[in-house]
């Protein structure tokens, strides 16, 4: 995937980030993405918080521990050639 999203925080400081997958789990969607197109980076677990009133993408990071370490398996397994450490 080549597609990037560019994160807003409450400061206005901007973070631009390299989605690397995207799922669907229970009506909610996640994107993992990254700060570097590839290589070693930071990576981002993040659940689409919008709603239909929303005209832009609302995303906040996952940071409850249970769903984060749920997500990171998921996503281990959906990017079998990709080496995640968190």
């Amino acid at each position: 995937m080549d597609e990037k999203i560019i994160l807003t925080g409450e400061d206005g400081e901007k973070l631009e980030l390299y989605i690397l997958e995207e799922t669907r789990i229970g009506g909610m969607d996640y994107i993992l993405a990254s700060d570097v197109e590839s290589g070693d980076g930071n990576c981002y677990i993040l659940k689409d918080k919008s709603d239909s009133a929303d005209t832009e993408a609302v995303y906040e990071i996952v940071e409850d521990e249970k769903e984060l370490d749920y997500l990171i398996n998921l996503f281990a397994e959906l990017l079998d050639d990709v080496d995640l450490e968190f």
